[in-house]
């Protein structure tokens, strides 16, 4: 068989939410075997790549230990020569201030196939987004893109005299950037405007004048920000929608086009979405298709356990057991992961019966061609054992699971009727080492109206991570503007013991039953 040869592909990512890739930028992402990307890229891109693909954070960050740049060339040529289809993200574009030029000479000089793919820069898309046209038959007949990372470097008197600047990654440096636009002529009343977060749903925006921004700044951490200077800054007024502008507000909201329409359910409401990283949008995108403006926050994150030895004993005598229960999509995808790693495949079960808890648990059976002998009418644990369709006493069930644990009250029941239960670690749950910058942005600003949880461990890992970025936790701190809403029981148990409290119990605890209470809510609120 021909060895398989490697390809690097330099991809552009856009400005920041998924909806602004390119069809071909999203076609190479599903398709990725190694993904190496930036600090600037929004989390939610990662989700686009095959649950099998190998994810690399290289991103610069000022001021914090970063992966250098010939390191990051080594990697883009080591998996290449490997064989493997390479997809190098980036921020905006890879052509503006991309640094592309180390890592297309490190490919060339080791013979490596690589292709650019372009991307939506955030020069101009933050403009765009904020209601600034950068060219207008009167106010601007051109305009220049610079960065501001080293102002000394810049000809300042040139840039001064062009009507309309650009300027990206120029936060830290703001007040220098005021400093030689004023020395070199630009009056103090020039309108600046300065765009955070441009193409997410914490985007916001300060507009003002030279003379004065940095007042109204300078409590602020401007990172990272697109700065437009110019007299089209002044007509962002007249060209955004009247529901979003707000003239004395710096604060602005990106609503998707179905948020517009007030006749939706959950129409201007944002909902922060705790999950899984790696987790599919399908809960986003019924809460998106029903109005609401979305951000991901993964809370939760799933790995192998630190020993295959009790779940590769268990497999090896599958002929032991009489009942395989599975309570969850990780538990399925795990096991079945490890049945074929170990040369085996669904025969292997042909004597056992499956019991499974949850819609979702037995979609992911179904994907493995097994349909579950039981599957309770209520999706949770507890109706498992109530509603057992035959006498398991004397029965051997195995039960793979998460390695911490989780409930006991499965095993705890199951126990008391007679059976053996066998509990085996398939995987593992971890609380993840940060939140994303738009979900910190939106919880810093206050601007989320909804979080939802979907199981405990999200609960816990969302106390663990907000009580370590705020000095308070963020739900007590503001529990009057924000609602709680929980997919279960269970859940809500942990959200009243850490929150205090919970608005929302969907009735059938699944994500399409916490949809449709959300939207009752929202409903009676109204």
């Amino acid at each position: 068989m021909a060895e398989e040869k490697g390809k690097v592909y330099l991809v552009g990512a856009g400005p920041g939410d998924a909806a602004y890739l390119t069809v071909k930028a999203y076609n190479l992402l599903a398709a990725a075997q190694v993904l190496v990307y930036d600090a600037l890229v929004d989390a939610q891109l990662l989700q686009c790549v095959p649950p099998d693909c190998l994810k690399l954070d290289v991103g610069k960050r000022g001021g914090k230990p970063s992966t250098s740049q010939t390191e990051i060339n080594k990697l883009l040529v080591k998996y290449c020569q490997e064989g493997k289809q390479v997809v190098r993200l980036k921020s905006g574009d890879p052509f503006i201030f991309g640094r592309c030029t180390a890592e297309i000479e490190a490919l060339k000089a080791s013979g490596c196939e690589f292709e650019v793919i372009p991307g939506i820069s955030s020069a101009l898309a933050a403009p765009l987004l904020a209601g600034i046209p950068l060219t207008d038959p009167v106010l601007s007949c051109c305009f220049a893109v610079l960065t501001a990372h080293e102002p000394e470097v810049l000809d300042w008197e040139a840039l001064s005299r062009l009507e309309t600047l650009v300027i990206l990654m120029g936060g830290q440096n703001l007040p220098e950037i005021v400093h030689q636009l004023g020395r070199y002529g630009r009056s103090h009343s020039t309108p600046i405007a300065i765009i955070r977060w441009a193409g997410t749903p914490s985007q916001q925006i300060w507009t003002a004048e030279l003379g004065n921004i940095l007042e109204q700044t300078a409590s602020l951490s401007l990172s990272p920000v697109v700065i437009v200077v110019g007299e089209v800054v002044r007509l962002r007024k007249y060209l955004q929608p009247e529901k979003i502008y707000s003239e004395h507000s710096t604060t602005v909201k990106i609503f998707s086009p179905l948020a517009m329409s007030s006749n939706l359910p959950l129409a201007g409401k944002t909902i922060l979405v705790t999950r899984s990283v790696g987790q599919s949008s399908q809960f986003s995108d019924l809460l998106t298709a029903s109005g609401a403006t979305v951000i991901e926050m993964p809370t939760l994150e799933i790995g192998p356990p630190t020993s295959w030895e009790e779940l590769d004993r268990a497999i090896a005598n599958l002929s032991d057991f009489d009942w395989l229960i599975l309570t969850s999509t990780n538990g399925v995808d795990y096991f079945f992961a490890r049945l074929t790693a170990l040369g085996k495949d669904t025969r292997a079960l042909a004597n056992l019966k499956i019991a499974v808890v949850g819609e979702k648990t037995a979609q992911s059976l179904k994907q493995y061609g097994i349909q579950p002998d039981f599957i309770p009418p209520r999706f949770v644990a507890d109706s498992l054992v109530e509603n057992f369709p035959e006498d398991i006493s004397g029965k051997t069930v195995l039960f793979p699971r998460v390695e911490s644990g989780g409930r006991d009250v499965l095993v705890k029941q199951l126990t008391a009727t007679g059976a053996q239960v066998i509990e085996v670690a398939a995987y593992e749950s971890y609380c993840p080492s940060s939140i994303p910058p738009a979900a910190e942005l939106a919880l810093q600003n206050r601007t989320i109206d909804i979080i939802t949880f979907a199981s405990s461990k999200t609960v816990q890992f969302f106390w663990q991570l907000t009580a370590s970025k705020f000095a308070e936790n963020i739900v007590k701190t503001y529990s009057d503007k924000i609602c709680i809403a929980s997919i279960g029981p269970q859940t809500s148990k942990t959200c009243r013991a850490l929150f205090g409290r919970v608005d929302i119990e969907a009735e059938e605890y699944t994500l399409e039953g916490l949809t449709q209470a959300l939207i009752k809510w929202a409903t009676n609120s109204k």
